[in-house]
C-alpha cells in the first residue's frame, strides 16, 4: 500500500472522524485536527495522531503544519473537512456572525491551505480535498450565508485545480448530501433563536421541523461512512475525479436544480415548506 500523510480538519466528529479512523485502518498516518481534543481520543487509540487546530487561529495552523512537518517531513494529502452552518433570514443574521460563517468555511480553509502547499509543492505531489455540499451546487431557505460558503468554495476549488496541475497537485471537491452528523443539531437552536419569533417565524419552523425529520428519522441520512468512502476513494486514484457526490439526495437535488431551473426548483422548495 501508498502510506500517506494525510492531514484532515474537523476530525472530532462526524465525517471528518469517521474519515480519519478509516484512513488510519488502511495503514495511512493520520493528523487529525480539530478544537475539542478530548473528542479525538478514539483516533489516538486507534494510531492516528491528533492535532489542537482552529481554522480560525493562524497560530494554531501554522503550529499543527510545522508539527507534521517536522515529524513526518512531508503533507501528501490534506482533507478540508471543517465546516458548520448557520441559518436564519438574511434579515435577522447579524454580520459577524455571516463573517464567522465565512471564516471558518471558507477563509480559514483557505488559510491552512496556503500553508500545506508550500510543502506539497516542493514534493511535486499532493492532494488537496476540500468537502462541500450539495448545498455548494443548490439552495434553501434561511440558509444564505451557508449557501453563500459552499457555492464560493465550489469555484475557489476551481480556479485552485488549473493553477496547482503543474506541480501535480490533485484538487477534488467531495458534496455531501444528507448525512447524520451533529450538522442537524448545530444549526437548529441557533434558526429558532434567529428568526422563530419574528416576521420569518413561520418559515423558521417549517423548516426546523424539516430539518429534525432529515436528520433524527432513522435512514432519512446517510451515514458518515458514505463520505470517508468517497475520500478513501479520491485519496487511492491516480487521477481522482474533480468532484464527488454521496449521500442522500445530494445527487437528486442537484440534478434538479440543474436542470429543470430556477423557477420550478423555487416552487419545489415553496411546496415544502408552505
Amino acid at each position: 500500500m501508498d502510506q500517506k500523510i494525510i492531514l484532515i480538519t474537523g476530525a472530532s466528529s462526524g465525517m471528518g472522524k469517521e474519515s480519519a479512523l478509516k484512513l488510519i485502518q488502511e495503514g495511512h498516518i493520520v493528523y487529525g485536527a480539530a478544537r475539542r481534543v478530548e473528542k479525538m481520543q478514539p483516533l489516538a487509540e486507534a494510531g492516528g495522531k491528533v492535532v489542537k487546530m482552529d481554522v480560525t487561529d493562524e497560530d494554531s495552523m501554522v503550529m499543527g503544519v510545522t508539527q507534521i512537518i517536522k515529524e513526518q517531513g512531508r503533507i501528501d494529502v490534506l482533507v478540508n473537512n471543517a465546516g458548520y452552518a448557520i441559518y436564519g433570514a438574511v434579515e435577522d443574521t447579524s454580520m459577524s456572525d455571516a463573517r464567522r460563517q465565512f471564516d471558518v468555511n471558507l477563509f480559514g480553509l483557505a488559510r491552512l491551505t496556503q500553508l500545506v502547499l508550500p510543502h506539497m509543492r516542493k514534493q511535486q505531489a499532493g492532494k488537496i480535498i476540500n468537502i462541500t455540499s450539495m448545498g455548494g451546487k443548490i439552495y434553501t431557505p434561511l440558509g444564505a450565508w451557508y449557501h453563500a460558503t459552499k457555492h464560493a468554495l465550489e469555484g475557489w476549488s476551481d480556479c485552485l485545480r488549473i493553477e496547482l496541475k503543474q506541480f501535480n497537485i490533485d484538487v477534488v471537491v467531495v458534496e455531501p448530501g444528507a448525512i447524520a452528523t451533529e450538522f442537524g443539531d448545530v444549526m437548529l437552536n441557533p434558526l429558532l433563536e434567529r428568526s422563530g419569533q419574528g416576521p420569518y417565524r413561520k418559515m423558521a419552523q417549517t423548516m426546523a421541523d424539516m430539518t429534525r425529520a432529515s436528520y433524527q428519522k432513522k435512514n432519512a441520512a446517510s451515514p458518515p461512512a458514505v463520505i470517508s468512502q468517497v475520500i478513501s476513494k479520491a485519496i487511492k486514484a491516480k487521477k481522482p475525479k474533480t468532484r464527488y457526490a454521496a449521500g442522500k439526495m445530494a445527487k437528486s437535488m442537484m440534478f434538479m436544480r440543474k436542470w429543470l431551473g430556477d423557477r420550478v426548483f423555487d416552487a419545489m422548495l415553496f411546496n415544502m415548506i408552505k
